[in-house]
């Protein structure tokens, strides 16, 4: 995907859930990272449900974080209950 560094608009990141689990009711959370190794605590964001998908505005007018030009990795969370937190790389995002 490839968003200009002057839009705000929101990232959906497609989840598809462990057989039997429903996952629409679970805290979700998305980093946007520059750099290749897993995301640090701070730099999660809580996102939302939106038809099976997740989403986290981004952008420079009331985004969760605001990006500048560079190759970003999109990352997600989501913690359903039990003992599992699940942790993906959920692909890559540029900010032209």
């Amino acid at each position: 995907m490839v968003i200009p560094a002057s839009s705000t608009e929101y990232v959906h990141v497609p989840v598809t859930a462990p057989a039997g689990r429903d996952l629409s009711g679970a805290p979700v959370k998305i980093a946007v990272v520059a750099h290749g190794d897993n995301p640090a605590e701070g730099e999660w964001h809580t996102a939302e449900w939106v038809d099976g998908k997740a989403r986290l505005l981004v952008g420079p007018d009331g985004g969760a974080v605001t990006l500048t030009r560079g190759n970003y990795r999109v990352w997600i969370t989501v913690d359903p209950p039990g003992v599992e937190n699940l942790v993906r790389l959920a692909g890559s995002l540029t900010i032209s």
